[in-house]
């Protein structure tokens, strides 16, 4: 499993008959899509701007078919291709100090930590780079992070492209499938949107849109 993009906070699998909670991230634990506000805060505004023209036929296309890993994929070759590893790890990492206070959702936190305070086993399942909501596990404690998978090169530089299919759907029950065992059955699972559908259906506890506070 890949658990905190591999990073520093790598934690154990789940003890036998530990419960395991499984949280959507963006939408779900925060107010709103981190992932953009990222790319947005770390492009500037000039820099956002053009980038958004550039992409305005990967937006056609995806007014038509709706595929968001395809548009995803998009935005990171326009906004992050070519920089190092350590340069976006350390970029995700200032920007988890930033947003934190005004990202979080205060009841998303309280059912985390009470979660937390039953022994459970609590992942991430996100469609948005495991490596920039790796901070955010980090400071959450997360015993798991499940997300999209960006592609490096031999020199460690971002290709553009996607390791993994995005995030989101059937991608997410498969991830956590190979991540925990076919048999899995969470103890919980909450999330805000259609592509969160599929991993509530193996939840015991299905929470749909719960979480309403805002920082």
């Amino acid at each position: 499993m890949t658990e905190m993009g591999a990073a520093p906070g790598l934690r154990q699998p789940p003890a036998p008959g530990q419960p395991i909670v499984a949280f959507d991230f963006d939408g779900t634990l925060t107010v709103r899509d981190s992932f953009t506000s990222f790319l947005r805060q770390r492009a500037g505004r000039r820099r956002w701007a053009l980038g958004l023209v550039r992409l305005a036929p990967a937006t056609a296309a995806y007014a038509r078919d709706r595929d968001r890993g395809a548009i995803k994929a998009a935005a990171v070759k326009e906004f992050l291709q070519g920089i190092s590893r350590a340069e976006l790890e350390a970029d995700a990492e200032a920007y988890a100090a930033r947003a934190w206070t005004k990202l979080m959702r205060p009841d998303a936190l309280k059912t985390w930590a009470d979660w937390g305070a039953k022994g459970a086993h609590r992942v991430i399942v996100t469609a948005s780079p495991a490596l920039t909501v790796a901070p955010f596990a980090r400071r959450l404690g997360a015993d798991g992070l499940l997300g999209t998978e960006l592609t490096f090169d031999a020199e460690d530089r971002l290709t553009g492209h996607f390791e993994s299919p995005n995030c989101r759907g059937e991608e997410k029950v498969r991830r956590l499938y190979a991540a925990y065992g076919a048999d899995l059955r969470l103890a919980a699972a909450y999330g805000d949107t259609s592509g969160d559908t599929e991993m509530l259906q193996i939840a015991d506890h299905a929470g749909f849109r719960v979480f309403k506070g805002r920082p």
